[in-house]
């Protein structure tokens, strides 16, 4: 069977068509993974080191390639395709840095003549489930630790958009021992049985928290090592600035950025009442300023959602956002452009409550709730009321007001004065129904799940 990929800016246009996978085939690429694998973990760490090198150079050398591809198959821009590929070599470089650095550490014996000391070693055959809207970047932050560590990986991306993962396992196969990185493209059942299978140690999964549940409880049935990152629900507090303008510049940007559809994405702006109409009305002049149009055209600002069933969904949620008491101002229904893409504008919600369903549940898409406070204490509770807790950010030159802040909020990932942009080298973690387990992408953590940890008792004769 084959899998057809379409551009959502132009749904009639076939980009590619794709080879599935088949489930009886998963015994076969397990046993493939495997074999590579032992061979792989065999060569000393500062000669993989060299390889993987050589692995991104070539990757990066069919950037514009990867973006493109990106592109059609998702839909964001072309900057932003071409952001997210240089980003993801960038901290494939600092992963690949970092695996220099010592593991494991000497530890006092009780018994005389003992020496005591933990390493690590690779868990073995790792699966990496990916999602649509970073089809090259969470592929590459799942794929370059693996193979630092010494694991094998088969990479499962989005059925939607295959094409960077298919990409990223021919060049590997070129360079790599074969079968050490493979392309994995099918439904999201075969994701489930592939993390299921017995001979996988290791399932790290990017997407929705309904999904992330099924993989870990596939993963777990056999006791393998499980990472999840999921979605969010992620807050700003814009509690006083004195440049409320460059403020509201970096809130727009991280709430619009891939047309809303990342998991780090603003999508709530908890605002002191004293503030309430001029952060309104910056965002609405920012949001008008902008119209959605094809993300292959040079010098796009905005490109479609990533598919009919997305835009569907954004669009209900406004509507019952409306229906609850919302006000539009700016934005607000689908837009009829040209050969019928998926377009919606920038759109900015205000006179939102906390208890309406468009201020708990993740819209992924691109949507800014505007709810107003009066004391510190309701803009924590607000912030924090809802079931996800990935990022969050806070706008204040107070001291105490940052302090509590940075003890309080339930976020992972806590950007002070700044939007919420990861950074190459930086822990990519959440709390609450946003992550499970250790962070399996970037940030020093990432040796905890891709390694085990050993304890060693050496003496020198018996």
């Amino acid at each position: 069977m084959s899998i057809e990929t379409r551009n959502p800016a132009s749904p009639d246009s076939v980009v590619a068509v794709y080879t599935e996978t088949r489930t009886t085939d998963i015994d076969a690429l397990v046993i493939k993974a495997q074999s590579a694998q032992r061979q792989w973990s065999a060569i000393p760490q500062p000669e993989r080191g060299r390889l993987i090198d050589q692995y991104l150079n070539a990757l990066e050398a069919r950037g514009e390639d990867i973006a493109r591809i990106i592109t059609l198959e998702m839909g964001k821009t072309l900057t932003e395709s071409r952001g997210e590929v240089a980003k993801s070599i960038a901290e494939g470089r600092m992963v690949q840095q970092r695996a220099a650095a010592a593991i494991g550490e000497l530890l006092p014996s009780q018994v005389p003549g003992v020496t005591a000391y933990s390493m690590r070693r690779p868990r073995g055959v790792v699966v990496g489930i990916n999602p649509w809207n970073f089809p090259f970047g969470t592929p590459v932050r799942k794929s370059i630790p693996a193979l630092v560590y010494g694991n094998a990986i088969l990479l499962k991306p989005a059925s939607q958009t295959p094409g960077a993962v298919q990409l990223m396992a021919d060049i590997a196969a070129d360079l790599l021992p074969e079968g050490l990185v493979q392309a994995v493209i099918g439904s999201g059942s075969m994701g489930e049985s592939l993390c299921g299978h017995p001979g996988v140690h290791a399932v790290t999964f990017t997407g929705s928290v309904a999904v992330g549940k099924r993989v870990a409880a596939a993963a777990v049935s056999h006791l393998a090592e499980v990472s999840l990152e999921l979605g969010g629900k992620n807050p700003v507090i814009l509690n006083d600035a004195s440049r409320l303008d460059v403020a509201l510049d970096q809130i727009f940007t991280a709430a619009f950025a891939l047309c809303g559809q990342r998991c780090t994405a603003i999508s709530r702006v908890i605002v002191h009442r004293d503030l309430l109409k001029q952060t309104v009305d910056g965002l609405v002049s920012r949001a008008t300023d902008i119209i959605p149009s094809d993300g292959t055209v040079e010098g796009a600002r905005m490109g479609p959602l990533s598919s009919r069933s997305q835009l569907d969904d954004v669009d209900a949620f406004v509507s019952r956002a409306r229906e609850a008491g919302a006000t539009v101002a700016a934005g607000g229904q689908r837009l009829e452009l040209v050969q019928g893409g998926y377009f919606y504008p920038p759109t900015v919600l205000s006179g939102v409550t906390p208890d309406m369903e468009i201020a708990r549940e993740e819209v992924f898409g691109p949507v800014l709730s505007v709810l107003s406070f009066d004391t510190l204490d309701q803009a924590l509770q607000i912030a924090n009321d809802v079931a996800y807790g990935l990022t969050s950010c806070l706008y204040s030159e107070q001291a105490p007001v940052i302090e509590r802040f940075l003890s309080e909020s339930e976020s992972g990932m806590l950007h002070v004065n700044a939007g919420s942009f990861p950074e190459n080298h930086v822990p990519f973690v959440g709390i609450k129904d946003s992550a499970l387990g250790v962070g399996g992408s970037n940030g020093p953590s990432t040796i905890q799940f891709y390694t085990t940890e050993h304890a060693v008792y050496r003496k020198g004769q018996a």
